[in-house]
C-alpha cells in the first residue's frame, strides 16, 4: 500500500484527534466539592419591605486570608453552577470564587386573601443603579458580615449573571458599577422595551467604553411579544458591543425562552469571562465619533477637590479656568500648573460667567449681570436679573437665561448690546439651562432645563433670535424625567458638548447625540475647554474639577467666529 504525504498529514491529524478524544473522556478525578447554603434576607432600604431567599456557594479552595472572587446570579441557582464550579476551579480555568445565588425580592401579603407584590420586573427590568445598589451597600457586606467570608471588592474579581430579566439585570449592575463588576454572562437577556432596556444597543455605541466583558446566549425561537424581539435584541447587542470594541462572545442557538443551551455553554461562558485573570478587562477603543475627539490613554484627571459648589466656569485668553463656589463666593484660577489659586473679589450667587473680548470676566450673580477685572473689582452691568447662563459674543454683545419677571415667564433669554442696551429676545421659555453659541456665532444654543431638548436659534444682526427649533436631542437616565442639561460649549469643529446627568454629551451639528463620556467623580454641572491651546476639557462635579486633554480644540464666543466644515447629514 502506498502513502502519500497527503495521506501521512491525514493520519497523524486523524491520531492527534484520537489522542486528544481519549484525553477528554479520560476520567479525570473527582473536583473538590464546595458548599451551597441557603438564607434569607430581609434588610433592604433600596427596595423596602421585600424580603428574598439566597445561596451561597463557597469552594473547599477557599482561603479565608485571601480575598476571594465573586459570582453573583439573579433568580437563584442556575445552570448547575455549583457543580460547574467545582470542575473549573479544580482545573485552575477560573480563579476561586464565592457564588451568590439570589432571588428577586417580594413584598409578602398582609394576609392570605391578598397576593404579595413581586419585585421582579421592578429590580430586574428597570434601568438605574437602583439594583447594584443593593448587592454592594446591602447584601454582599450582609453575606461577607454574617457568613464571615473575604469577599472581593475589586470589579475585577467579580462576575454578574443571570437569564431573561434577570440577565439585563446583570448587565444593568455591570453598567452602572464597571468598578464593582466587570464580566457579565447573560443568557436569553430582556434587552428590549419592558422598562427601557431597548435603549442600550444605542447607548452601547454612544457611551465611552466601560472595562467590561460579556457573554451572550439566545436562540432563534425566543420571545417576540409586545414588549419586542429577545431574539433580535440579543444579536443588536452583541453588534453594538462589537462595534464599541468591546470583549464580547456568545452563542447562537435555536432554543426558546429557556435554560437549556445556557445550561450546555455555561462552562464554556465561565472559562470566557475568566479567561487570564488576574489581569484587569480593558475598555475597548470605542466609536470613530469617539476616536476623533479622544486621545489614547487620555482619561480624567482630578485638578482639585474640595471647592465647594463650584460652577461658572470660565476661560480666560490665555487658557487659564476660573471657577467659583456661589455659597462662600469664594473664586479660584486654574492655570497651566493645574493647582487652584484663590482669586480676589466676591463671587457669591454665581451662576455662570465667561470672559469677554475685553479681558473682563462677565458673570450672573444672585441678582445682577457683572464685569470683573483682573484686580476683583466688579461694575454692575444689569440689575434685577437673577440669572442662570451668558455667553459672550466677540463684539462685547451677552446673552443672559433668566425669567422675565415682568411679564411672569419662567424662561426668558436677554440680550444685552455693548452699549449697554438690553431687551428680552424670546420670553416663550419653559425653563432655560446652559447657553453656547456656534463657532461662527450664527446660531445661540439654550438648553431646555425641563426636557431633554436643546434649543437652536439663529442670531440676527441687531442681536435678536429667529428661527427657533428643538434641536438638539439629548439622552435622558431612566431615573428622571429631563437630561438635567446644564453648561454648553463647542469645539471649532462645531460639536456641542452639554453637562448632563448622564455624562458629556457630545452633539454634532446636526443635532444627535454621537458621544457619552461618563466621569467617575458624578454628574457634570458645568464644563470649559481651557489651556494654552484650549485642548483640554474641564468639567466640574460639585467640588471637584476634572480635566482631560482632547484631540480637538475648543472655540470661545469671545474670540473672533470660525466657520467650521459642514455636517454629514
Amino acid at each position: 500500500m502506498r502513502i502519500t504525504r497527503l495521506s501521512l498529514g491525514l493520519l497523524f491529524v486523524a491520531v492527534v484527534a484520537v489522542v486528544a478524544a481519549g484525553e477528554e473522556a479520560a476520567p479525570k478525578e473527582p473536583a473538590p466539592k464546595g458548599t451551597v447554603t441557603k438564607y434569607q434576607f430581609a434588610a433592604s432600604t433600596v427596595f423596602p419591605g421585600t424580603v428574598r431567599d439566597y445561596w451561597v456557594y463557597v469552594p473547599q479552595q477557599y482561603d479565608a486570608a485571601k480575598p476571594a472572587c465573586v459570582y453573583v446570579n439573579q433568580d437563584g441557582i442556575q445552570n448547575k453552577a455549583p457543580a460547574v464550579f467545582d470542575r473549573l476551579i479544580a482545573d485552575q480555568q477560573m480563579p476561586v470564587t464565592i457564588g451568590v445565588f439570589v432571588m428577586h425580592g417580594r413584598v409578602v401579603a398582609p394576609s392570605g386573601e391578598a397576593l404579595d407584590r413581586f419585585n421582579r420586573s421592578y429590580e430586574y427590568d428597570g434601568l438605574g443603579d437602583a439594583y447594584a445598589r443593593f448587592l454592594l451597600d446591602e447584601l454582599l457586606p450582609h453575606i461577607a458580615k454574617e457568613q464571615r467570608l473575604n469577599l472581593s471588592s475589586d470589579g475585577n474579581d467579580r462576575c454578574i449573571g443571570g437569564s431573561s430579566s434577570g440577565a439585563v439585570c446583570a448587565f444593568t449592575a455591570a453598567w452602572e458599577r464597571p468598578d464593582a463588576f466587570t464580566r457579565v454572562f447573560s443568557t436569553i437577556g430582556t434587552y428590549v422595551g419592558l422598562r427601557g432596556a431597548n435603549v442600550y444597543p444605542t447607548l452601547l455605541r454612544k457611551y465611552e467604553p466601560k472595562p467590561l466583558r460579556i457573554y451572550l446566549q439566545d436562540g432563534s425561537n425566543d420571545l417576540n411579544i409586545y414588549g419586542g424581539d429577545w431574539w433580535m435584541a440579543n444579536q443588536e447587542m452583541e453588534r453594538s458591543l462589537v462595534f464599541a470594541g468591546y470583549q464580547v462572545d456568545h452563542a447562537w442557538g435555536t432554543g426558546g425562552h429557556d435554560g437549556k443551551q445556557a445550561g450546555e455553554i455555561f462552562p464554556d461562558a465561565m472559562r470566557f469571562l475568566w479567561k487570564g485573570w488576574p489581569e484587569r478587562v480593558k475598555p475597548g477603543a470605542g466609536s470613530p465619533q469617539l476616536q476623533a475627539i479622544v486621545l489614547p490613554g487620555e482619561g480624567w484627571q482630578v485638578v482639585a477637590e474640595g471647592l465647594g459648589a463650584s460652577t461658572g466656569a470660565a476661560v480666560s485668553a490665555s487658557g487659564e479656568v476660573v471657577v467659583a463656589d456661589p455659597v462662600t463666593g469664594r473664586a479660584w484660577r486654574i492655570g497651566a500648573e493645574g493647582k487652584p489659586v484663590a482669586l480676589a473679589g466676591d463671587a457669591k450667587g454665581t451662576a455662570g460667567s465667561r470672559f469677554g473680548p475685553d479681558g473682563r470676566r462677565f458673570a450672573v450673580t444672585a441678582e445682577r449681570v457683572v464685569a470683573i477685572d483682573a484686580a476683583g473689582a466688579a461694575t454692575v452691568v444689569a440689575d434685577g436679573i437673577r440669572g442662570h447662563d451668558l455667553v459672550v459674543r466677540h463684539d462685547g454683545g451677552v446673552y443672559v437665561a433668566a425669567p422675565d419677571r415682568e411679564r411672569g415667564q419662567p424662561g426668558a433669554l436677554w440680550f444685552f448690546d455693548a452699549k449697554g442696551g438690553k431687551r428680552v429676545v424670546d420670553a416663550a421659555l419653559t425653563a432655560t439651562g446652559g447657553l453656547a453659541l456656534s463657532p461662527d456665532q450664527s446660531l445661540l444654543y439654550v438648553a431646555d432645563a425641563t426636557s431633554h431638548w436643546v434649543w437652536s436659534y439663529q442670531v440676527q444682526a441687531d442681536g435678536g433670535l429667529a428661527h427657533k427649533q428643538r434641536y438638539y436631542h439629548l439622552h435622558v437616565p431612566d431615573d428622571a424625567d429631563d437630561s438635567g442639561a446644564q453648561a454648553m460649549r463647542v469645539d471649532r469643529d462645531g460639536r456641542l458638548y452639554v453637562a448632563t446627568r448622564l455624562g458629556i454629551q457630545v452633539c454634532d451639528q446636526a443635532g444627535r447625540v454621537n458621544v457619552i463620556l461618563p466621569i467617575a467623580q458624578g454628574r457634570p454641572t458645568d464644563l470649559t475647554f481651557g489651556g494654552e491651546h484650549l485642548d483640554t476639557l474641564y468639567a466640574l462635579c460639585g467640588g471637584t474639577v476634572v480635566k482631560r486633554r482632547m484631540k480637538i480644540r475648543g472655540c470661545e464666543g469671545a474670540a473672533a467666529p470660525v466657520k467650521p466644515a459642514a455636517p454629514r447629514l
